[in-house]
């Protein structure tokens, strides 16, 4: 967290133009108070310092787009949009992989199988930006099924999930695929049909849950695709979430809030990254058994 802090900011500092370009009705005196109030007129290394003091504190300055309005309690009032569709992106594209990477699978060389993966393969090749103004003008515009945009109920959550879901969806099916391709040729599973076990019970009981083992390892890159993904997606879907918030803030270059919303990225990557360890030993208690042998 703090290498990437240390590494935004001055990144932020190298980007063209001030927080002030569009406020040309600005005096110079005026614009060197604002920048006295901001402590813009300190050495570059000053304001490092003091910013990294301040956030290890919990106060991540001021926004420039939103007067006296504290970063922390901008995200916090953003937060709730985007955590649900990032939540419901995640939660359907992971479950519709599984589902069509272990049908495909047992499906091997089928036309089942064919139709899976080039869908996977659409899935991984249209970007999620692409995929949302699709759905927007046939579903939205067209059919007029769901709203075009806008954040009003769980209707206008429909799109922008769907938009996020299908990379998920597509890495997770074709993961899977390939996984239980492996599984279903081990010796235990052909065990597992010597003693008469139904098919059920050998692919949900055997072959998925091992199939799930590496998938976690993905599960941290995937989350992470949704919360960058979901920055451009708010965008279009004009949701009121973090990542609308950030494409606005790099626009005005509103300092603060840019790393207060990269350093909440870091902070939930972070997070993922703890909890597929613990999922891990949760799935395979052999994991556990080894930690505690070392």
């Amino acid at each position: 967290m703090f290498l990437i802090a240390s590494v935004t900011f001055f990144l932020m500092k190298l980007m063209p133009g001030t927080p002030l370009n569009n406020q040309a009705k600005l005096t110079a005196s005026q614009i060197h108070t604002i920048y006295q109030q901001y402590g813009l007129d300190k050495p570059l290394w000053q304001q490092y310092v003091t910013y990294i003091v301040n956030a290890v504190q919990g106060n991540f300055g001021t926004s420039f787009q939103f007067s006296n309005q504290a970063v922390s309690y901008l995200i916090g009032s953003r937060i709730g949009p985007s955590a649900i569709i990032g939540a419901q992106g995640m939660i359907l594209g992971v479950i519709l992989g599984i589902c069509t990477g272990s049908l495909s699978a047992i499906r091997k060389n089928t036309w089942v199988d064919g139709t899976a993966n080039i869908i996977s393969i659409l899935g991984l090749s249209i970007p999620s930006f692409v995929f949302a103004i699709l759905l927007q003008y046939y579903f939205g515009l067209k059919l007029q099924l769901f709203p075009v945009a806008g954040w009003g109920g769980f209707a206008s959550t429909i799109l922008p999930t769907i938009a996020l879901a299908a990379s998920p969806f597509a890495t997770t099916s074709r993961f899977v695929r390939t996984e239980m391709v492996d599984v279903m040729g081990s010796d235990y599973i052909e065990l597992a049909r010597a003693k008469g076990l139904s098919r059920f019970g050998i692919v949900f009981h055997h072959a998925l849950r091992n199939s799930l083992i590496p998938l976690v390892t993905v599960i941290g890159p995937l989350a992470v695709g949704i919360m960058t993904g979901s920055m451009v997606v708010e965008n279009i879907f004009s949701i009121p979430g973090i990542g609308e918030q950030f494409v606005k803030s790099i626009l005005v270059n509103d300092y603060p809030t840019i790393m207060g919303v990269t350093l909440l990225y870091s902070g939930l990557l972070c997070l993922v990254l703890l909890i597929t360890d613990i999922v891990y030993g949760i799935i395979d208690p052999r994991i556990r058994l080894s930690g505690k042998g070392e």
